[in-house]
């Protein structure tokens, strides 16, 4: 039975390793995965899901005005698709999350993004607002904080290291922009020491 699942957490826990291995799985079992990623996230190279540990994949790409369901029936009109993998679903739309859970209502294949759920700000993203609300399955990828609790924040960090805290929801970056903290250090970092 096809499911919509989230796999959330927060800058450098793994989620594109994680999709990756994912796919990779499928591929090796003769399944033909279909891969999107954010079309303006382009780090890795344009429409390439990469992770920090030195792997990597094709893949196509949405933007903010595309129709996932469209594209993903497109796909299994096209191939005998086995499995849709979303790589930075915190950037999808509401209208897009709902999408998705119609391809796997009406077209019955399984859909797994990974994403993050909160923003530096520790606000949802509207993205992982609405696939918290309609995903079937929903699996949280652990990191940790430097004092080894587990880290479930972000701050985001200017280039000498000074924690920001206002400034646009989205800003592309790494390990040099952003940091992955427990809520007590997120806290203390972002001036709430009560």
């Amino acid at each position: 039975m096809a499911k919509l699942y989230f796999h959330y957490s927060t800058m450098n826990a793994g989620k594109s390793t994680v999709l990756l291995q994912a796919a990779h799985n499928y591929r090796e079992r003769g399944m033909e995965p279909y891969l999107l990623t954010a079309q303006f996230d382009n780090r890795a190279g344009k429409g390439k899901i990469a992770s920090r540990i030195g792997i990597g994949t094709a893949a196509d790409t949405f933007g903010e005005n595309d129709d996932l369901f469209l594209k993903i029936e497109a796909q299994t009109k096209a191939v005998d698709l086995a499995c849709v993998f979303i790589d930075e679903a915190q950037f999808l739309s509401k209208d897009q999350v709902w999408q998705l859970a119609r391809a796997v209502d009406d077209l019955h294949v399984p859909v797994m993004c990974y994403g993050l759920r909160v923003d530096f700000r520790g606000e949802l993203f509207p993205g992982s607002a609405t696939l918290l609300a309609l995903a079937d399955e929903m699996r949280e990828i652990r990191t940790i904080c430097h004092c080894g609790k587990r880290a479930t924040m972000v701050v985001r960090q200017d280039e000498n290291k000074n924690v920001l805290t206002g400034g646009e929801q989205v800003q592309i970056g790494g390990n040099e922009t952003y940091v992955s903290l427990c809520r007590r250090h997120w806290r203390i970092a972002v001036g709430d020491k009560a």
